[in-house]
C-alpha cells in the first residue's frame, strides 16, 4: 500500500486508523503488542523470580498484584469514548478511556519500584515505552494514556496500603547486644549445609569476608561440624534452612556465642524476620558489630526437650510434615505436600485431645509461634518484634470436617473470636494428657511426645547479628 503524500507545502495527512505513526521506532509497536493481556509483565515477573533473591521475588509479586488491581478497576469502571481534539485529528484505533495498557504498565512498574527501587529503575523505561507506543502508534490519545498511568500508580499505592513493604515494617533495633565487629571476617566460623543449595552464597561470603572460615558439609554432618566450630570461633555462623539454623542456635546457646545466620535453604523465616536476606546484609552487620538479643522458644516433655526459633505445633500439621517427607524424595516437594494434605485430612482420625489450663479440648491443630506473628494485610504473617516475650498460640478446635475447619481458620487470620479458631499470647503453655505417639513439629523437624508437654519462652536468650540502621 502506498502511503498518502502531502501536496508540496500542504499539511501532512494522518495515517489510517491503527497504523503506526511514520516516526515511531520499530521497537515500540512490538512492546505494545507484547503488553497485550499483560503478557509482557508476566514475563518480566518470571524473570525477576528467576533471580532467586527474596526482594526480587517480592517485587514481582507486588507488581503482579498491582497489575491485577489496575486491570480489575479498568474493567469495573468500564471504558468510555471521549471525543477530543486529538482523537478527531489523529483518529486513534481505540477511543477507550482510560488506556488499559498504560494502567497495567504503570501499576506493574510502580509495584516493583515500591518493593525494590533498583529493579524499578530497570522496569520503568519499559513501562514508559509501552505508554509512549500507545500514543505514537495512534492507539490512544495522550489523555487516555495519562489517565491510565494515574490509575496504575494509584492501584500500586492501594496494594501497598493493604500489604506494606518490608521497608515500612522493619523490625525494631532492640535490645542491642555488645558483640565483636569483624571487618574482614576473622573470628567467624560458618558451617554451610551443602544440601540446602548454598554454594553460590558461600562463594559470595568468602569474597565479602575473606578471612572468615567456611566449613561446607553434608546435612548429616552439620551437627558435628557446628560443635567443632564452636570450640574455635568468636562468632558461630550458619548457612542453611530453618532446621539447620535451629541446630546452630542450640550450639550457640550452650557455648554462649553470638550467632550469624546466612539464609540458604528453602524456608528462611528466622533470617528474613531479622532483616537478613543475603550476604550483603550479614556482611554489613558483621563489619559494623550490629547485633540484637532475641527470644527463643523451648518445648519439654519428660526428659526430652528442644528449642524453636520460629514455630512449634501439635496435631494435623506435624502429621502432614512427616507424610510429606515420606513422599518428597519420590515425587518432589510440592506434589508431596499436596498428597500429604489429602492423605492426612481424609484419614479417619480423632482430633488431638489436650488439657489446656485444666480443661480438656479436642483440637485439630495447636500452633505456638516464637513471638507474635502479624498479618500484613492479605500477606502471610511475619514477626515484627523478635523479643516480645510472647508465645503466639493459635488453636483450631476439633470437630467434623477438618479440611473445612483448617481453611476457615486460615481465612480468619488474627481473629480471636471464631467457632473454629482461637488465638492468645502467653509466656508459657502446658498441655496435659497428650496421647502417646503424638507428633510435635518444631522448625521443620518432627518428634514424638506424650503425657505433659510444656512450651515456654527464654527471653532474649540468643544473640544474633543483624543490620541496624543508623539513627
Amino acid at each position: 500500500m502506498i502511503s498518502p503524500e502531502p501536496a508540496r507545502g500542504g499539511p501532512v495527512c494522518p495515517p489510517p486508523s491503527g497504523y503506526p505513526h511514520p516516526m515511531t521506532p520499530p521497537v515500540l509497536p512490538r512492546l505494545s503488542r507484547g503488553a497485550n493481556d499483560g503478557t509482557l509483565w508476566f514475563a518480566a515477573a518470571a524473570a525477576l523470580a528467576a533471580t532467586r533473591t527474596p526482594r526480587a521475588r517480592r517485587a514481582a509479586t507486588r507488581g503482579l498484584a498491582s497489575l491485577g488491581l489496575a486491570s480489575l478497576t479498568v474493567s469495573v469502571l468500564g471504558k468510555r469514548t471521549v471525543p477530543t481534539v486529538w482523537q478527531q485529528k489523529r483518529r486513534p484505533a481505540s477511543t477507550a478511556f482510560p488506556s488499559g495498557h498504560a494502567a497495567s504498565a504503570a501499576a506493574f512498574a510502580t509495584g516493583v519500584a515500591l518493593e525494590s527501587p533498583a529493579w524499578g529503575m530497570v522496569v520503568a523505561p519499559v513501562a514508559a515505552s509501552v505508554a509512549l507506543a500507545r500514543v505514537r502508534g495512534g492507539a490512544h490519545s495522550p489523555g487516555d494514556v495519562l489517565a491510565g498511568t494515574a490509575l496504575g500508580v494509584g492501584a500500586a499505592l492501594a496494594v501497598r496500603s493493604m500489604v506494606p513493604t518490608r521497608g515500612q515494617v522493619a523490625p525494631p533495633a532492640r535490645p542491642r547486644a555488645e558483640v565483636p565487629a569483624l571487618p574482614d571476617g576473622e573470628g567467624l566460623v560458618l558451617v554451610a549445609n551443602t544440601g540446602a543449595g548454598s554454594a553460590e552464597r558461600v562463594r559470595a561470603l568468602r569474597d565479602a569476608l575473606p578471612r572468615a572460615e567456611v566449613v561446607e558439609c553434608e546435612p548429616g554432618d552439620v551437627a558435628a561440624e557446628l560443635e567443632k566450630a564452636a570450640t574455635r570461633a568468636r562468632v558461630l555462623g550458619v548457612c542453611g534452612g530453618d532446621g539447620t539454623v535451629n541446630a546452630a542456635a542450640r550450639v550457640a546457646l550452650r557455648s554462649g556465642l553470638p550467632l550469624a545466620v546466612l539464609p540458604g535453604g528453602t524456608l528462611n523465616h528466622f533470617a528474613y524476620d531479622l532483616g537478613i536476606e543475603g550476604v550483603r546484609d550479614l556482611a554489613d552487620a558483621l563489619r559494623a558489630g550490629d547485633a540484637v538479643h532475641v527470644d527463643v522458644g523451648r518445648y519439654s516433655c519428660g526428659g526430652k526437650h528442644g528449642v524453636f526459633l520460629n514455630t512449634c505445633s501439635v496435631g494435623v500439621y506435624p502429621e502432614l510434615v512427616r507424610e510429606r517427607e515420606r513422599w518428597s524424595h519420590r515425587i518432589g516437594g510440592w506434589p508431596a505436600g499436596v498428597l500429604a494434605a489429602l492423605r492426612v485430612l481424609r484419614a479417619d482420625r480423632h482430633p488431638l485431645e489436650a488439657e489446656v489450663r485444666g480443661r480438656t479440648h479436642p483440637l485439630w491443630l495447636l500452633f505456638a509461634g516464637n513471638g507474635t506473628y502479624h498479618r500484613m494485610g492479605l500477606a502471610p504473617g511475619r514477626r515484627l518484634d523478635m523479643a516480645d516475650g510472647q508465645l503466639d498460640v493459635r488453636v483450631v478446635h476439633g470437630g467434623r470436617r477438618p479440611a473445612v475447619r483448617l481453611l476457615a481458620a486460615a481465612l480468619a487470620g488474627p481473629l480471636t473470636r471464631s467457632p473454629v479458631h482461637a488465638a492468645v499470647q502467653v509466656g508459657r503453655l502446658r498441655l496435659d494428657h497428650v496421647a502417646p505417639g503424638t507428633l510435635l513439629a518444631y522448625d521443620g523437624e518432627v518428634t514424638e511426645v506424650e503425657g505433659r508437654v510444656t512450651l515456654e519462652k527464654l527471653p532474649e536468650a540468643l544473640t544474633v547479628y543483624r543490620p541496624i540502621p543508623s539513627d
